[in-house]
């Protein structure tokens, strides 16, 4: 079993790794085609360049070289011999991070996807609702975008914003706050993957074969393909931040995490669409400005409030006995939880399956570390309760207490 583990940490670093490249690749590609897209300008009427049929250019210096790409409104005269396509960027996008979601996830589905508190699952039912998830997203979304709605954009985003988020909340009903998470980043994942796969490709071979047989392409297919890239540029960036989320449970480990990440997805947004109108020539500030407030809020509303002060207890006072702080425990207490709750994953050889070396590099395995990771056990158990990962050692509300008590008492 160790071997097994130590395997699927590897497997885990390199498929993450060519998810990282590919993604890059793709957001990239796509980031620099959508500016480009942007800040074309159109040829002087009557030059040689209109009459080729050219709709904008753009001359730019990069490398040490100069570079004049040219955009067809539909389609030049001629189909040139050598022809680039985008789509496999996209394509080994989705597929190592869908792999990175099974290798992470469901092939610890009890640890990773599991939370009892939240509902008791087992690890197919988890991993059903899931897989789930990323189908009825893409069928939603593309019915939308084809639907009469598909033709009004303001109002399109809105409703697709609205879907994300209630996906956001159904998903904190079933599974562990991170897995809800990276089930939603998923899901916009399938969703920006298949513009690619079932529209935007599939809308350039159209335009190909046209000109092979000598027809004039139907615009059409580029207007819809470029709809739905702009979509995936509007979805970059809320997914690249639910990317990075499992590292930060003060968002997925919050009672309203899907109220939060709604808020910080509308904020990512905001902050796109100024890039966006600035391709334009359009500077506007309240754009970028609103998505920094919100991102401020959101930090201010889920700060930890400190601790209130103990109260007094007067001496046979049962009553006031009753409701005063937990008392700090003697370390020996301390080390006792840690080991019985936390030892099993964070050690320099862990117990728990699915785990070859200890979350994080975080090891509490000996009083030294557990002096020395003092904070972190207050933050991650205590004050967000985001450790145990679905709490399957079932610590108790009462050792949570314990372990606050003896981190304010000074961690001795």
């Amino acid at each position: 079993m160790e071997l097994l583990a130590y395997g699927v940490d590897w497997l885990n670093l390199l498929v993450r790794w060519l998810h990282l490249i590919t993604g890059i690749a793709w957001i990239g590609a796509s980031f620099y085609f959508v500016w480009l897209d942007n800040s074309i300008r159109p040829p002087k009427p009557g030059s040689d360049l209109a009459k080729k049929g050219v709709s904008g250019e753009l001359w730019a210096v990069h490398g040490g070289g100069f570079y004049n790409p040219q955009k067809y409104l539909v389609s030049p005269a001629e189909l040139p011999s050598d022809l680039h396509w985008f789509k496999w960027e996209a394509y080994a996008t989705w597929i190592s991070g869908f792999s990175l979601l099974f290798i992470v996830y469901y092939f610890n589905a009890q640890a990773m996807m599991i939370d009892k508190s939240v509902a008791d699952l087992t690890q197919f039912q988890a991993i059903g609702v899931g897989l789930g998830s990323l189908l009825v997203g893409w069928l939603f979304y593309d019915a939308l975008c084809r639907s009469p709605l598909g033709q009004k954009d303001g109002l399109l985003g809105i409703i697709m914003f609205v879907f994300i988020v209630a996906m956001a909340y159904v998903l904190t009903k079933f599974l562990s706050g991170r897995a809800a998470y990276i089930h939603v980043g998923a899901m916009i994942g399938t969703m920006m993957v298949g513009n690619v796969l079932m529209l935007i490709i599939p809308g350039q071979r159209k335009l190909v074969e046209a000109m092979e047989q000598g027809k004039s392409p139907d615009p059409i297919h580029g207007k819809k393909a470029k709809q739905r890239s702009v979509h995936n540029n509007y979805f970059t960036l809320p997914v690249l931040l639910i990317m990075i989320s499992n590292h930060y449970a003060m968002t997925y480990s919050h009672a309203y995490s899907w109220a939060l990440l709604g808020a910080i997805i509308a904020a990512g947004v905001l902050i796109r669409h100024f890039f966006n109108l600035r391709h334009h020539g359009r500077t506007a500030w309240q754009f970028p400005a609103a998505g920094v407030a919100i991102l401020a809020a959101v930090a201010v509303v889920i700060a930890p409030r400190p601790a209130a002060a103990p109260a007094p207890v007067v001496a046979g006072d049962a009553a006031g006995a009753a409701h005063a702080s937990v008392a700090a425990p003697d370390f020996s207490r301390v080390q006792a939880i840690v080991n019985q709750r936390c030892v099993s994953c964070h050690a320099a050889q862990p117990t728990q399956p699915g785990f070859a070396t200890a979350p994080a590099g975080i090891m509490l395995h000996t009083p030294e570390l557990i002096h020395q990771n003092a904070a972190k056990i207050n933050q991650q158990a205590v004050v967000l309760k985001a450790m145990p990962i679905g709490n399957m050692t079932n610590i108790t509300p009462e050792e949570r207490s314990e372990l606050g008590a003896w981190f304010a008492a000074g961690a001795n």
